[in-house]
């Protein structure tokens, strides 16, 4: 859904120092084979000795019941670590410490299309319109992180090319050769 370019993501998990899973999935995906996919790789992960799974979801009731029946089904435990912070203090407090990010994709439906690519700042923060969530919490928009307290380095990055595709837009991130 962010429309990151797979070698971005990697950046990204050595930047921060986390090893990826990367659950390839076809387009378009059914759920059920988004489901059995997932199933897979973290039955794979428990019987590594994994018990939690932790999701940065903030208010979206529909959406966490689906993760605690689909975890329950594994004996796993969801952790909600962000759940219930308003929205508009906690985009403040990750620009305050130093997160950058870019917005990937923008559903244009909700936030004018002309808001991909841009910087997550400030300056973005105050264009929002009043309906649109300061996290992106309902879907308006999807961003790719790329520096902050807890990367080892910035990824140095640019902004591409701008796309309407499957009822999105889309910028595409490029790494600054």
């Amino acid at each position: 859904m962010h429309g990151v370019r797979e070698e971005l993501l990697d950046r990204q998990g050595k930047s921060v120092g986390i090893h990826l899973e990367k659950v390839l999935i076809p387009y378009p995906c059914p759920n059920v084979v988004y489901e059995e996919k997932m199933r897979k790789v973290l039955s794979q992960w428990k019987k590594k000795g994994v018990t939690h799974v932790i999701f940065g979801d903030l208010f979206l009731e529909d959406i966490r019941k689906y993760r605690e029946a689909n975890l329950a089904q594994l004996d796993l435990t969801p952790i909600f670590p962000v759940w219930g912070r308003d929205t508009a203090s906690l985009a403040e407090d990750m620009l305050k410490v130093g997160f950058r990010a870019i917005l990937t994709c923008v559903d244009p439906k909700k936030l004018d299309a002309k808001f991909a690519g841009r910087q997550f700042d400030n300056t973005l923060l105050k264009d929002l319109p009043p309906s649109v969530d300061p996290c992106g919490e309902n879907g308006e928009f999807h961003t790719f992180v790329y520096d902050g307290p807890i990367f080892r380095e910035p990824i140095p990055v640019e902004v591409g090319e701008s796309v309407s595709r499957d009822g999105f837009q889309f910028a595409d991130v490029l790494l600054k050769r």
